[in-house]
């Protein structure tokens, strides 16, 4: 049947809408590209569903509300925490709403993902005291008075027997073991506690209580924020969708950061701390790092790569990194402050820029450092070098035995130096079993 002329004018005049609809628009490309720094991953649909939902909202006249929950399991956090926090400072600085949840009730329950067995169980006045302190470290990134903070002990903690087993009831044990902290660990033959199992789902509960359209975490939490998307749908709110991001690399160059690792960086910890530890990173990471924790442009991370491949000395890139690094959680002044002082401790004192690494297992002491190391014959020797001030780590001078850190730099006299990577006893074990030179290097026997 042919249509009559007035409808197929107006027909083509629906295309064309349509299809106008579909064009992205250069400020939501730009808007867009902002929004995925740092290698971001949109579950599901990727950038396209991203933009449908920032287009929902405009249209609706509303900021998207983005979900970032922190369990307070710990007093102090570090570089690695930040990568999920500059992500929600980015909507907050496209004027969305940044919603911060502390998990006062499920940090007592204990986050299963990539663990072997479960988390220690922390008390409510634990929690709350890591709270605190969490919050005065938060607001260095992201600006407070236009976030809103939320606690989900306010409502895990009161619900009844009957609510938690309906909120049970959306979620299959088969969907549970398919997570890969739990999978594993049943494989293995570790203990798989009962309350574990209810962490992904109360995480979920979470994302209905707040309304969220978006959910942030890092690549390890792909199974607990897409939980929140199920969760939505059975109370019949519109789904989120979800950002990963990668997870920080530490300054080991092996293990994502984490204060069990000894491989992080402390956002307390002070600017020549900061500037220092960061010069010690693995040339490697430097890329990742800039995009990771610096924010950095596509722009910028092509550059870098340029300067890199026509031959820039890494050490001069990792400077200008630590010193951004500074003046992102302090100031230029004492980003400058940091870098002179870097300089003058370590360049004009000639120490090397390569400096030899050598493995030790977790506890080792400087005397039984210096024995392993072959500076010494005996550890009496290593005890009156010490005590005599012949020992240097980290440019200051020890007088007592005392466990190397991992990231130490270890000086003796002009010419000898040495950066300690120091490995957990359980990573060591193909080398404690072996047990073949009755001492606690680990050079030529871990791979």
């Amino acid at each position: 049947m042919i249509l009559p002329k007035t409808e197929m004018i107006d027909t083509n005049k629906h295309t064309n809408q349509e299809k106008q609809s579909q064009e992205i628009t250069a400020d939501e490309q730009k808007q867009i590209d902002y929004l995925m720094s740092g290698k971001a991953e949109i579950l599901p649909g990727g950038q396209k569903v991203l933009l449908q939902k920032i287009r929902k909202a405009k249209s609706e006249k509303r900021p998207l509300r983005v979900k970032l929950g922190i369990d307070p399991t710990g007093a102090d956090l570090h570089l690695g925490h930040t990568v999920c926090l500059q992500a929600l400072r980015r909507f907050q600085d496209l004027g969305h709403q940044a919603v911060l949840i502390i998990g006062g009730f499920t940090a007592q329950l204990g986050d299963p993902t990539g663990r072997n067995e479960a988390r220690p169980p922390l008390t409510s006045e634990q929690v709350k005291q890591n709270a605190e302190t969490f919050l005065d470290q938060v607001k260095r990134v992201l600006d407070l008075s236009k976030v809103e903070v939320v606690n989900n002990a306010d409502w895990l903690s009161d619900l009844k027997l009957g609510e938690i087993l309906k909120l049970a009831s959306t979620t299959t044990i088969n969907q549970l073991i398919a997570k890969e902290a739990f999978g594993e660990r049943l494989e293995q033959g570790h203990p798989l506690y009962v309350h574990e199992l209810f962490y992904p789902i109360l995480q979920g509960y979470d994302s209905v209580i707040v309304k969220s359209d978006i959910e942030i975490g890092g690549q390890d939490q792909r199974f607990n924020v897409l939980a929140g998307r199920d969760m939505q749908k059975h109370f019949e709110q519109e789904p989120q969708i979800v950002m990963l991001l990668p997870l920080l690399i530490g300054l080991d160059g092996k293990k994502k950061m984490s204060k069990t690792s000894d491989n992080y960086i402390g956002l307390t910890e002070s600017p020549n701390e900061i500037f220092g530890k960061t010069m010690s990173l693995p040339d490697s990471l430097l890329l990742d790092w800039y995009q990771l924790v610096n924010s950095s442009s596509p722009e910028e991370i092509e550059l870098i790569k340029n300067q890199l491949a026509e031959g820039a000395n890494p050490r001069d890139i990792k400077m200008n990194l630590a010193s951004k690094l500074v003046e992102l959680y302090y100031s230029s002044h004492e980003a400058q402050a940091a870098k002179e002082d870097f300089i003058a401790k370590f360049q004009k004192r000639e120490i090397p820029a390569e400096i030899p690494k050598q493995q030790f297992v977790s506890g080792t002491s400087s005397t039984t450092m210096l024995l392993d190391l072959g500076w010494v014959q005996s550890k009496g020797e290593a005890k009156r070098l010490i005590q005599n001030g012949g020992i240097r780590i980290n440019e200051q001078k020890i007088s007592e035995d005392i466990p190397l850190r991992n990231g130490d730099i270890v000086q003796m006299g002009k010419r000898k130096f040495m950066q300690a990577e120091i490995l957990e006893k359980s990573e060591a074990s193909k080398w404690l079993s072996q047990s073949v030179t009755g001492t606690n290097s680990l050079d030529g026997l871990i791979n």
